[in-house]
């Protein structure tokens, strides 16, 4: 679940949109679920309102809704194609001090991403 972040291109693996790809907007890890730019497109009925200029408001709003992490991959960006992901560990010398990073690598490739 935490492998996916916000501004990660996924592409979707089930579901009416199927094949598509986008950017993640979001990420809600306690519903496991992620909304992903342009994907799973619903529309909304909003009361109808005046704004402070006195504009109306309201109508039908089409907006992305979340879809489950679990239908969507993320894209390895040297091939453009979906991808499982891994980490490695890697060392770097900061102020004289080893620290260790993890790095998110595609299966795929074996590339960061």
């Amino acid at each position: 679940m935490a492998k996916i972040k916000k501004g990660d291109t996924v592409q979707v693996l089930a579901g009416k949109d199927k094949g598509s790809t986008g950017k993640v907007i979001a990420v809600n890890r306690e519903t496991g679920r992620v909304t992903v730019e342009g994907v799973n497109r619903v529309t909304r009925h909003t009361k109808a309102g005046e704004s402070s200029r006195g504009s109306r408001t309201g109508g039908l709003i089409v907006q992305e809704a979340p879809i489950h992490v679990s239908n969507v991959a993320i894209v390895d960006p040297s091939d453009k194609k979906p991808t499982r992901m891994k980490t490695r560990v890697e060392t770097v010398e900061r102020d004289g001090r080893q620290k260790a990073t993890r790095v998110r690598v595609g299966v795929r490739s074996g590339k960061d991403l």
